[in-house]
């Protein structure tokens, strides 16, 4: 017997959440059903944003389509990537002649069909450059011709402050290196206390025996780098920032904005207490949270757990951080 969810058919699921979504905000974003893709619903005259992925990991990223961060979004299949044909059309809707900056996420699938659809883009006339998010500190120091670090949750502050930045005026190529900036001053680390049911599915991704959680998960189901006894908040947020601090050269004095997510079915006050802490520790480092993001921004359907990202910032980063945004899942 499957687990008990919101669903009518699994086949339909995505198509139906985009239709609630576009029914839910008809004054920020359009959704095209044949090629799937989600876009402003009012365009603006400016170097475009898309992004896009596997559904499973909502708000993320049609829930970022919107003035201040994304143009459009490509969502793919629950964990699958979209197609080259859907990631095309998405970039010539919202492209504006101005080029277009895409947003990928470091998995196979997504890195190969974002890269042929920026050359079909090309054969139509519009210019494309391309920020590959990898900021999985969990997947670091693979083996040679292993995919390299995942994309997960520094996607977001990707997203936003180039957002920001397209909409001061930036140039194709000022974005790109404003990304790569961003990617390469990031790290994520996430546990899971319990794993994720697809829809439809009976079981979850993955058992966890009694008293341990999954360490160093991705945003897939897929099993994390470790299992570790369970433990107060305390000391599981210290294990997931010690690394970070260090990955990061982070010293007494410097700043960063921080992102504690949730994966899909940590409760809000799970997660002000995961800050909490996140902020106790770097406290005693002399290490400042300039800015927070606080919520479930980047999902692993129902998974119950979290993530945290440090990011390096600067002033810089934090007056395009702090610019105004309206999107579904992210406005100030």
């Amino acid at each position: 017997m499957a687990a008990r969810q919101l669903v009518n058919d699994p086949d339909d699921f995505v198509r139906e959440a985009l239709e609630g979504l576009q029914r839910a905000h008809p004054d920020l974003v359009r959704y095209h059903e044949d090629p799937a893709y989600v876009v402003r619903a009012r365009q603006a005259d400016k170097v475009a944003l898309v992004s896009g992925g596997g559904s499973g990991h909502e708000p993320l990223h049609t829930g970022f389509v919107g003035s201040g961060m994304l143009d459009a979004a490509v969502p793919g299949a629950v964990f699958a990537s979209p197609t080259a044909f859907q990631i095309r059309a998405a970039i010539a809707a919202a492209d504006r002649g101005r080029g277009v900056l895409l947003i990928v996420k470091n998995y196979t699938g997504d890195v190969l069909n974002f890269r042929i659809a920026a050359e079909l883009a090309a054969d139509d006339g519009i210019e494309t450059r391309t920020v590959l998010v990898d900021d999985d500190l969990a997947t670091d120091g693979q083996e040679d011709g292993a995919p390299g670090r995942r994309g997960t949750a520094a996607v977001v502050a990707v997203e936003k402050i180039c957002g920001a930045a397209a909409e001061n005026g930036a140039s194709l190529d000022e974005l790109a290196a404003l990304g790569e900036r961003i990617v390469s001053s990031a790290r994520t680390l996430a546990l899971a206390l319990e794993a994720c049911t697809q829809p439809g599915q009976d079981r979850p991704s993955f058992d966890l025996p009694d008293g341990e959680i999954e360490f160093g998960v991705g945003i897939h189901g897929e099993h994390g780098v470790g299992r570790r006894p369970y433990a107060p908040v305390r000391e599981l947020v210290g294990d997931l920032t010690k690394p970070l601090v260090a990955a990061l050269g982070l010293d007494r004095g410097d700043e960063v904005i921080a992102i504690v997510n949730g994966l899909g079915a940590t409760h809000g006050l799970e997660l002000s207490v995961v800050h909490r802490e996140l902020g106790e520790f770097l406290d005693g480092l002399g290490v400042r949270i300039g800015r927070a993001l606080v919520g479930s921004y980047v999902t692993a359907l129902d998974m119950r757990g979290c993530s945290i990202t440090l990011l390096r910032a600067d002033d810089e980063l934090l007056a395009l951080w702090d610019a105004p945004v309206r999107t579904p899942a992210l406005t100030w």
